[in-house]
Parts: C-alpha cells; structure tokens; sequence
C-alpha cells in the first residue's frame, strides 16, 4: 500500500506531539512563535472525544479580522496570550481515534467537515475561534460538537471526495445561504409593533397581520391619525394586546422594536427611530410622496442583524409586507451586476449565478484588480457563452470611459440583482442608484455595524426596490453545499488559487490581506514543507500535479491524489 493509502485509512501510527500555530493577539506579528508554527504535546481523546486530523484548511478573510482585532473580536471570549486561538474552520478532517464511549459510532478513518458556528445552551464556541480550529496536525471534537444546540455539527464526506474540495464547503454554504434569505410577510406574532403618524391622514388601514390568528403582543402609537389609532386600540384590546402611547420618540417603553411603521415620508424620522429595530427588524414606510432627501442606512444592521426596509404606496400598512415579498435568488433571466466580484468569494458568487438554472442572461463583474478580474474572466467566459449568458468584466478605474459607456444605460434601466461584495461604503451608495424596479441589492460583504450609506430610501416604496444581507450559514446551509457539490451541481474544486504546507499558513494570510490571489488558498497541514504556491505555478515545481488541473487551471480530485502522491 502507497502512503496515500496508507493516509487515507488513518490507520496510522500517530506522533507524540501536535503541530499548530497560536495567535497570541492583534496583529500577524503575533501569529506563531518568531512567525513559526508550535509544538504541542498530541491531545488523548477522552471517552466522549475524538482525535481528528486536519487534512486541507481554507483561508477565510474572517481569519483576517480575528488577526486584526484580537481579543477584540465579538467571538472571541478570552486572554489570547495565555490562551492563544487557533483559526481554521473551513476544514476538512479525518478521525485518527475515538474515545471509549464513542466507539462503535465512530471508526478510524471517517471523514468530515464541521458546521463552524457551534452553540451549547445558546453560547457560541466556533471551531477555529473558541475551539482549537484547523491550522493544525491534529483536533479535539468534544461533546460541545457531537451534542450542540444542533445536534451534530460534523457532517460526513463521501470517501472519494477530495480533501481540498470538501473544507471548501464551508465558505460555499456562506454563499448559497446568501440566496436562500426569508424574510415576514406580516408583523412579528408575538413581537412589538410601533407606528408612527407624520401629520398626513390618506385614511390609513391594516387589513392583516393583526387579528386573533396572528398579531403583535405590543402596540405603540405615536402621532398615529384618529380613526386607525382608534380602530387598532379597539382591536388591541380585544386581541388582549398591550397598548402604549409613545410622545417622545427618542423614548420609546420597550426596545427594541421588531416593527417600525412609518405613516409619511419624514427621513428626520427614519434617522432617529431605525436604531431601535431588533434582530431581524423591519422598517416599512407607508407613503405615495418622495422622501424629501437621501439618509444614511446602517448596511452593517442589514448585514448582521438581518434588518429590512419595506413600503408600499397603498393606504394599507399590510401591503408594505406582502404586496413585493422580500425576494433573495436572482431574477430568472435577469441582469446582475457584481461589485467587487474577483476575490475568492466573489469568484463564487459569479460561478453560481452562471452555473445555476433559471439564472441571469446578464453578468457584470466589476473590480479594481486587473490580474484577478481577467482570471475571473477567462475562469467563465466559455460556460456562459455557451449559456447565452453576456458576461462583462470590467475594471472601472482602468477604463473609466468603458465603463460609463456600460453603465449609464443602467441608471435608467437598472440592475435586478447587485451584489456588493467589496466592504466599501461609497460602492454601496454608489451601486444603489442602479437597482431595476423590484430590484435587490445584497450587501454580502461584511461591512461594520454603524456603518452608514446614504441611499434614497422613497425606492422602498416607489420602486420596491429592497436592501437584504446576511453573515455566515447554518449547518443546513452546510448540508444543501456539500449535496450539491457531491453531487456535481457545484465544482468546489473551482475557488482554488493557491496551495501549501503549514508552514505556509502565515504567508498565506498575508497574501489573503494584499488580495494577491484571484481564489482561495488552501493549506495541507500533513504534507512536507512547501510555500505557498499557485497553482499556475505548478507547471515547473510539480509538473505532474499540473498536468492532471483542468484546462491547466483548475484543481481537480485528480491533481490532488497526484500532489499527496509526492508530498505527503
């Protein structure tokens, strides 16, 4: 038996010592001792534990704001410098032993991914944050893993699945998760509902969402016209619906607010009461009039805590939820445009949109790279060509004449589908203009909370156009990527740019930081030394790894078994 056989099984025998490398605090200084990966003694699984091995590592530019903020960041919950965290959670790993009370469900040589986002009891503990993650040789899975507030959170790989391949699920799931967003179609059963009137009365009304099949437990009314104020508290008390009347808006008696209505079209409004919706929260304007100016709306709200803007130009509140449905997957046959789409997770972005039945007929991509826009193109001009598809790469800063060219007619036709993948307050702004009617913009980039882009705010209701965004995916999410990629409806396999040891981790997280890649590295934690390394690359260092890509460009499960051949 080769090695790779040998490693495949992982019934081998282990090392006494575990290799990994620590991040002490903010900043790549303090990634590694003296910028070098550590000994560790190897961890013995308990009786509910199993020792895993890190087969292949995807750098995520999450790993990126870890090393930037520290102890600073939201999931982290400790010291670093006396206990370090270990990043990794797109990771594919293998079981090498299993604790006493787990054998029997578990085997040596069991393969899996891990859903990242793990929670006990509600409590976050991510894999590659809280729990020692994948830029290592070897893991601990406990029962926070195998017992979660999820159940499970190892999902298991098909045997001839290739390494790389299957830890790129993760960041995969991120992206169909990003078309598969719901949002309510009514007001929060259950939730708290604040309208509030401007001085217009245009004979309001609430024709659902407010009845004894569904309705808020909480009311409050500010400034609300006479007959609807006086027909939901008839309502409200039947309903046994708590009723509060709310004359200083910058004090409302319960927050936050899962539904915010506005009765007119005053930004001044808008501005001073938004900050006040929940997770989840929905603002819906009521209104036939523009809005006298452009306001700042927090995009990093719309990205993390899922918040929505909704409106209608009926009289009925109702019609703000359901008359245009927050829709999420693109337009069939649409246009879409991708603003900063030549980084690795726009790569898939564009992959999807064009390998995807019933997708747009037009793609534009734009970004300010020139080597990884082109490598973007020449990635998928053949597959949507031979769709149909128009497919326009375009570098606005290069070509700004090009450019205009292309977009001006945009302005007054307008996109169906944009998706911001660049965290660019200006872009967003900037890129709104050109939404369709009925169009969606998804700020998928994971722009701060607080951060605020003016927009104008009567295309809610005007044109219902809607803003949506989201962060991370689900381990169902995880579930639905992996069956697609298993089952070939998503090469995986594509997003690779870049490969190497462990060893390798720091330099690629630099590369990760200065965008020097069009798609993802990944890192090998079990193979002998080796930079990092394109795989364009490949054609002179390891020329029988290269010559098993696709089309000299694309990693496959080929060049992969081809590459451990040699290196491990």
């Amino acid at each position: 038996m080769t090695d790779l056989t040998h490693y495949r099984t992982g019934d081998v025998p282990l090392p006494d010592h575990n290799v990994l490398w620590p991040l002490y605090g903010a900043g790549l200084d303090n990634l590694g001792a003296e910028g070098k990966p550590i000994d560790t003694p190897l961890p013995k699984p308990g009786p509910d534990e199993l020792l895993v091995r890190h087969d292949a590592v995807g750098l995520c530019f999450s790993d990126i704001k870890v090393i930037k903020l520290g102890e600073e960041h939201p999931r982290i919950y400790r010291k670093m410098r006396e206990n370090p965290v270990v990043l990794g959670h797109e990771v594919s790993m293998t079981v090498v032993d299993v604790g006493n009370n787990l054998k029997g469900k578990y085997h040596i040589g069991q393969r899996f991914i891990i859903q990242a986002d793990i929670y006990v009891k509600g409590v976050g503990y991510a894999y590659g944050y809280e729990i020692q993650g994948g830029l290592s040789h070897y893991g601990l899975i406990d029962k926070r893993v195998l017992e979660g507030d999820e159940g499970n959170y190892l999902l298991p790989v098909q045997p001839d699945k290739g390494y790389a391949e299957s830890a790129l699920t993760e960041p995969w799931a991120c992206v169909i998760a990003a078309y598969g967003l719901e949002y309510r179609t009514t007001l929060k059963p259950g939730g708290t509902t604040w309208i509030i009137g401007t001085g217009v009365d245009r004979g309001y009304s609430l024709s659902a969402g407010f009845d004894a099949d569904a309705h808020p437990a909480r009311l409050l009314l500010s400034n609300v016209p006479g007959a609807l104020a006086a027909d939901l508290k008839e309502r409200a008390r039947d309903l046994g619906i708590d009723i509060h009347e709310v004359s200083d808006l910058a004090t409302p008696p319960v927050e936050p607010i899962d539904d915010i209505v506005l009765l007119g079209n005053d930004p001044d409004i808008v501005e001073k009461v938004s900050p006040r919706l929940a997770n989840f929260g929905i603002f819906a304007v009521v209104s036939d009039q523009p809005m006298p100016r452009k306001l700042p709306v927090d995009m990093g709200r719309i990205h993390y805590n899922r918040w929505v803007y909704v409106g209608t130009t009926s009289a009925d509140i109702a019609h703000a939820y359901s008359e245009v449905p927050v829709r999420s997957e693109f337009k069939a046959g649409g246009k879409a445009w991708f603003v900063g789409a030549a980084g690795p997770m726009g790569r898939m972005h564009v992959q999807r949109a064009i390998q995807i039945p019933n997708g747009p007929k037009t793609v534009i991509c734009t970004d300010v790279s020139d080597h990884r826009l082109q490598d973007l193109y020449d990635s998928f001009v053949d597959e949507a060509k031979s769709k149909g598809i128009e497919y326009i790469c375009i570098n606005p800063q290069k070509d700004p004449a090009a450019y205009n060219a292309l977009m001006n007619p945009y302005l007054a036709h307008g996109f169906d589908d944009i998706i911001v993948l660049a965290p660019v307050t200006f872009l967003i702004s900037d890129s709104a203009r050109y939404l369709a009617r009925e169009g969606v913009m998804n700020v998928f980039a994971g722009v701060a909370r607080g951060t605020m882009a003016e927009v104008d705010l009567s295309d809610v209701y005007l044109k219902q156009i809607r803003w949506i965004g989201q962060s991370g995916s689900t381990i169902q999410d995880l579930r639905v990527m992996l069956e697609q990629g298993e089952s070939g409806i998503l090469s995986r396999n594509r997003s690779v740019a870049a490969i190497g040891s462990l060893n390798a981790a720091k330099d690629g997280m630099k590369a990760l930081q200065d965008a020097v890649y069009p798609g993802k590295v990944v890192i090998f934690p079990h193979i002998k030394d080796m930079p990092l390394t394109a795989l364009e690359d490949l054609k002179e260092k390891l020329p029988t790894v290269y010559a098993k890509l696709k089309d000299g460009r694309e990693w496959t499960v080929e060049a992969e078994e081809e590459f451990l051949r040699l290196m491990l």
